[in-house]
């Protein structure tokens, strides 16, 4: 028997990237805990870390192609699988034009080097400007504010939750997400250190999440109305004379601009709309600006709604007039291992806006990239342009884009269509053939994506931790496997045949901020090094970086870009102009919501995450459910414009009066979808009643956020 080895990994489920050890006996898991000597984490982990051991044991996870044939799946070769998938791409495209073939990537694919560094190659290959990704179902609208303000789409601004001494959370709820944009393991000890200290922990949310329970004050708020919040907030500092930029006044353009168009937007005039009194506002600026240290930070709640690119604009710039943008406590750039916004720089990949559009309602493209929100009907409409094959990597647009059942009519009319994908799910069963690559478990793992966006400038490599089975494929090999069958440049392929991610990332480490670079003396950080460190290495606190990060020439801050400006209008016509709460019977708002337990769709097959008390409810409060007779446990129906659904009521306080909330993910029923488990606990896809035709303002995103819909208690 083999004698039992221990590895030491980061987790790569959520942005939290905890520390995790591993033992194992040949190819069999032991058991997973917590790495106690984790740089980041030190022993904390979440259920979801322990479900890696169901996802890679798991009978439901193909091990090998498939292809779908009348009388069911069948297996076939790799060879066999690339092949025809190339084959029908080339046919698709030589008939119909480069556009024909649209390709969609999932989350995953950012968590994993082995992925991310070979999608590239791909898409150079296929050539087309029919690009989605999950992006735009929750932080296009941030990135467009990064790119407009910044220069960069990716230069993200973090919240130095471990030094600051006023922390502001808007529609977050970073203690279940694991941290999105504030990544970093023991969430919930962070914002309970920063009360410890003596500092001030306020939370804004329609509903009182668990880390509004850890906040010294929660406030709800309507959905969809943070721009109103925030731009209240913005008039209280200017209008009370408490702006300070401090430092970054020097290069920072637009604040006059920005003083005149928050003038009309007092706390006085948006307390109605946006349910916090006109009081509290005025007390919150005042308290933020006098702060020591303080930040604001908004993610999906500020993010996937109506106005989530003003929203996002609006939280940089109230960080920085009152001088809270790059200083320690308020809102900072990491200096990641790999320095992935100085290598898009390099390439003059920072971001672009408008290039092209979608060919149904015109939506722009944002760096590079189409909003999910169009693809069914860019699938569906008739003519010129339009979609015939599909592409999906590690993504399930089936439950995660809007209008679900729109999204299944398109896959279900294309000629084609080919997912890499572990499982037969809501979206990989109306594919033709599946790529499914070996368990995370059995590859290397770097997270690089997620490096850019952590409190603290840490790096972990991981080991795989089992030998993969002969006949499997990396994620890697099976993207570059695709790109070399599509590459029509002979020249390309050579080059690409000596790329592997392990080469890549020692490149990328060597020249990044802390490498060698050329200088084979130097004491900087390599590839080997890091691999030595077996639970990770910390390089310090976030620090200062402005102007030299940059990336507008000259380095300066856009505080009020025109496009954002010009955007204000319309929050006036809809909030001022003709605001309606209740419209064609829909009376209430919903939104969505995350468990610690569940990782949007994809995790709901392990038994040890889903069991026990049903999470797949709809958060009502109770004052709405006494209004309509409803009670706890009660199956009610929920309606929208577009369609409807039936779910199990969930009353409590803790949620704003008209608001709904459903957590989304689930819907695991649908006909084909082979995930014996899931089926078992179904729960119903919110994003079936979620309307495709409204979108964010600027960038088309899905709006998630403040979707009107009216309830009723279902008939028996």
């Amino acid at each position: 028997m083999p004698g039992v080895e221990t590895h030491f990994r980061t987790c790569n489920i959520c942005e939290a990237m905890c520390g995790i050890e591993i033992r194992v006996t040949g190819d069999q898991i032991l058991s997973i805990r917590g790495d106690k000597d984790n740089v980041s984490s030190r022993g904390s982990i979440c259920p979801k870390a322990l479900a890696i051991q169901d996802i890679h044991e798991d009978p439901d996870r193909l091990r090998h192609p498939v292809r779908r044939t009348k009388s069911g799946w069948e297996r076939i070769t790799w060879d066999d699988a690339l092949d025809e998938t190339a084959e029908n791409i080339k046919r698709i495209q030589k008939s119909f034009g480069r556009d024909a073939v649209a390709v969609y990537h999932g989350n995953p694919i950012m968590h994993s080097h082995n992925a991310l560094l070979f999608l590239l190659p791909l898409f150079e290959a296929l050539n087309t400007k029919n690009r989605y990704a999950a992006a735009s179902t929750d932080e296009l609208p941030i990135k467009l504010a990064l790119f407009h303000m910044f220069g960069h789409q990716g230069l993200f601004p973090i919240p130095d939750v471990d030094r600051t001494d006023y922390l502001l959370v808007i529609g977050a709820n970073p203690v279940v997400s694991g941290g999105s944009f504030i990544s970093g393991p023991r969430v919930a000890e962070r914002i309970k250190n920063v009360r410890r200290r003596g500092g001030t922990v306020i939370v804004i949310d329609p509903v009182k999440t668990k880390t509004a329970a850890l906040a010294e004050r929660h406030y709800f708020i309507r959905p969809g109305t943070d721009v109103l919040l925030l731009l209240a907030l913005i008039h209280t500092v200017f209008e009370e004379g408490l702006a300070r930029p401090g430092k970054v006044e020097g290069f920072t353009d637009g604040i006059d601009t920005l003083n005149r168009e928050a003038s009309g937007f007092s706390p006085e005039s948006v307390a109605g709309i946006t349910g916090i009194r006109s009081g509290d506002i005025r007390t919150m600026a005042r308290q933020f600006a006098a702060a020591e240290s303080a930040v604001c930070y908004g993610r999906l709640g500020t993010c996937a709604q109506e106005f989530g690119s003003l929203t996002s604009w609006l939280i940089i710039a109230f960080n920085t007039i009152t001088g809270n943008l790059d200083r320690p406590g308020g809102s900072m750039f990491t200096r990641p291992v790999v320095d992935l916004q100085a290598l898009l720089a390099l390439t003059k990949d920072t971001g672009q806006y408008g290039q092209w559009t979608s060919r149904v309602r015109g939506f722009p493209e944002f760096a590079k990239e189409l909003p999910v929100s169009t693809l069914a009907e860019d699938i569906l409409a008739d003519g010129d342009g339009r979609i015939k094959a599909l592409i999906t990597l590690a993504g399930n647009p089936a439950t995660s884009a809007p209008n679900g059942r729109a999204m299944e009519q398109a896959m279900n009319t294309l000629d084609f269509m080919v997912s890499m994908d572990w499982y037969i799910n809501e979206t990989t069963r109306f594919a033709d053939i599946i790529l499914p690559p070996a368990s995370a478990l059995e590859q290397s793992h770097y997270n690089i994506a997620i490096h850019m966006v952590t409190v603290r400038n840490t790096a972990h490599y991981s080991y795989p931790v089992v030998q993969p089975p002969p006949s499997a494929m990396m994620n890697w090999e099976v993207l570059l496997g695709l790109a070399l069958r599509l590459e029509k440049n002979p020249l390309k392929k050579p080059f690409l045949k000596l790329l592997t991610p392990d080469r890549l990332l020692r490149l990328l480490i060597r020249f990044g901020p802390y490498g060698k670079k050329l200088n084979p003396f130097s004491r900087g950080l390599t590839f080997d090094k890091l691999k030595k460190e077996r639970h990770g290495i910390d390089m310090g606190p976030l620090a200062p970086c402005l102007p030299e990060r940059l990336f507008h020439r000259p380095k300066r801050i856009q505080l009020a870009p025109d496009i954002m400006v010009k955007a204000l209008g319309r929050v006036r016509d809809v909030f001022f102009f003709r605001h309606e709460i209740k419209s064609g019977g829909y009376d209430m708002l919903l939104i969505n919501r995350r468990h610690i337990r569940s990782n949007n769709s994809w995790m709901h097959n392990s038994l040890r995450l889903v069991k026990g008390k049903n999470r797949c409810t709809a958060l009502l409060h109770s004052s709405d459910a006494n209004a309509h007779g409803i009670t706890s446990g009660d199956a009610i129906s929920v309606e929208s414009a577009i369609g409807g659904l039936t779910i199990e009521a969930d009353i409590t306080d803790d949620i704003m009066p008209g608001v709904i909330s459903i957590p989304h993910g689930w819907g695991h029923d649908r006909p084909g979808v082979e995930l014996s488990i899931a089926r078992k606990y179904a729960g119903v896809s919110v994003n079936d009643i979620v309307d495709n035709g409204v979108t964010e303002t600027l960038t088309g995103s899905s709006v998630f956020c403040g979707v009107p819909v009216r309830i009723r208690k279902a008939s028996p």
